[in-house]
């Protein structure tokens, strides 16, 4: 995610004062550095709706579109997109990530939850595996990106 997505994203969150938005920003900028080490792979699923929602300025928005688009095809990445137009069993209703199999860290409104435990665990991971039926990979993922950024710069 770009800085300035990400600053968007947190002020949108109500999670408090510039201190603790920025302080969040420099930790997911720091989280994302392990991309570019080898031996990682990271699967990301994201809602259609993430691509499209003006919780920034639309330059920002397009900027974040860019680095998502440069983002398919990295070795260290599988991105996978969640049509609105795709088929659900279940809601994307909030961000979580699902470490190594061994912790969860999911998102609500007023906290970053970490949970270690196995039925949390397994849950979150029954949770993945249904909405990644439902989401496109590739040139598919790249399509419906490239959708979302043309409604925000028609010409």
């Amino acid at each position: 995610m770009t800085r300035g997505y990400l600053g968007a994203m947190r002020a949108a969150q109500l999670l408090g004062g510039a201190d603790d938005i920025e302080d969040a920003v420099r930790s997911r900028v720091r989280r994302q550095e392990w991309l570019y080490r080898p031996g990682h792979k990271l699967h990301v699923l994201m809602w259609e709706a993430a691509l499209r929602s003006l919780i920034c300025p639309p330059s920002v928005l397009v900027a974040q579109l860019d680095r998502l688009t440069g983002l398919i095809g990295m070795d260290a990445v599988e991105l996978g997109v969640i049509p609105f137009t795709a088929p659900v069993k279940i809601v994307p209703a909030n961000g979580f990530w699902v470490l190594d199999g061994r912790l969860v860290v999911a998102e609500e409104w007023h906290a970053e939850m970490w949970l270690d435990d196995a039925n949390n665990i397994a849950l979150y991971s029954r949770v993945w595996k249904t909405l990644r039926e439902s989401a496109v990979y590739g040139a598919d993922a790249h399509k419906v990106i490239n959708s979302a950024r043309r409604a925000l710069n028609p010409s």
